[in-house]
């Protein structure tokens, strides 16, 4: 296996883009990436996405974005693991580098939300869900993940300030990021003042409904000392993992078991503890999966999750960052994109380009990105090489 770096980044303003289509928002994503490489081809191309047929109607999307950014005929494979599907692609393109198949691989997510209604967005994201036992019964990902947090509040404490910190600390960071669909700041009452969603959560502990697209371009780590203009960053651990789809079915309904298993596969490939690691862009898509995924992550002890936050262990400048980028709850929460963006804050953030939001020192940093209530999960470990 060779040593693989990611030496370009693509992002596009995330928000509600009425003007562009799913493939200008990919082109502009990918083209970014390209030029921020400085390269002038790819040899093959993931495309993360969760669902275009139910947002957009268009399926076979590896082609068709193949085509509009003028690569054909080079392989293009999409990838589905529901929210999760940017971070697996990003693991498919690693992979073939690492293999040995390709030199120049161009990793990417997107999706296009909002040209459905809210009836047809909520719809498409179920299906991520366990539809016998779940959706047929009525239950929505808030519905869900309000269960999760009420039996963590329950068993461990958590408070509903508590999970309005995540809120507030995500859209402070998100109100210095350029990309973010939400770049405001909120207060804890607007949080726990907020339309209730399902109790206990508000619409404020939920991520947005997005448009968005991010790309990246990976290449062996030794190719990238000849050709990158940019510091180097290195994939030094990647794992992914799997759990039960339907909530009733786990062990434990607080805790992201798939994530603790992908993550210890990403820190035994890299060869570092939970210690080491100097920023975090984890899977927000409510507070209370923030939370939970920093003790599935082995940043704090199980149950403490709200208390560090409070804390504020997981501000910039605290003990261990957490979504410098404003996360899924201000950057936004453009599902097939998300894992991918994750890449592109953490990368920026390691070269040292994250201005107002750059965490001092960073050197190593992880993503964590789950699909559903974390019946998937993908980990990746980036450092300075």
């Amino acid at each position: 296996m060779r040593d693989v770096a990611v030496i370009g980044v693509g992002l596009i303003k995330w928000g509600e883009l009425w003007e562009k289509s799913l493939r200008d928002m990919f082109v502009e994503a990918a083209l970014k990436a390209i030029d921020d490489a400085g390269v002038d081809k790819v040899d093959s191309m993931y495309v993360g996405c969760m669902s275009s047929g139910l947002f957009v109607g268009q399926e076979h999307i590896g082609a068709l974005l193949a085509d509009y950014l003028g690569v054909c005929p080079i392989p293009a494979t999409r990838i589905e693991s529901a929210c999760a599907s940017g971070g697996a692609a990003f693991r498919q393109a690693y992979i073939e580098v690492a293999s040995g198949m390709s030199d120049f691989v161009l990793a990417s997510g997107i999706e296009k939300m909002t040209d459905v209604g809210g009836g047809g967005a909520t719809f498409a994201l179920a299906t991520a869900a366990d539809q016998e036992y779940e959706v047929y019964n009525g239950v929505t990902f808030p519905g869900l993940y309000a269960m999760m947090a009420r039996a963590h509040m329950d068993r461990y404490g958590t408070t509903r300030d508590q999970l309005s910190q995540v809120a507030v600390k995500n859209h402070d960071n998100g109100s210095k990021n350029k990309y973010a669909q939400y770049p405001f700041k909120i207060t804890t009452d607007q949080v726990k003042n907020a339309v209730m969603i399902a109790d206990p959560l508000t619409i404020l502990d939920c991520s947005p409904i997005t448009d968005g697209a991010a790309a990246v371009i990976l290449c062996p780590l030794e190719i990238a000392k000849k050709v990158s203009r940019k510091p180097l960053v290195k994939v030094a651990g990647s794992g992914q993992a799997s759990d039960t789809l339907a909530l009733h079915q786990r062990k434990d309904i607080t805790y992201l078991a798939a994530t603790e298993a992908a993550a210890r596969i990403a820190y035994d490939m890299a060869g570092v503890g939970p210690s080491d690691i100097d920023l975090i862009e984890a899977h927000d898509c409510f507070t209370i999966a923030e939370i939970m995924a920093i003790e599935a992550l082995g940043l704090v002890e199980k149950g403490k999750g709200g208390h560090a936050t409070a804390k504020g262990e997981t501000a910039i400048g605290g003990r261990i960052p957490v979504n410098a980028s404003g996360g899924l709850k201000s950057k936004g929460h453009p599902v097939g994109a998300t894992g991918v963006g994750q890449i592109c804050e953490v990368t920026e953030q390691l070269r040292g380009d994250s201005g107002e939001r750059q965490v001092k020192g960073a050197k190593r940093g992880l993503t964590q990105n789950i699909g559903g209530t974390g019946a998937s999960c993908v980990v990746h470990i980036l450092e300075v090489a």
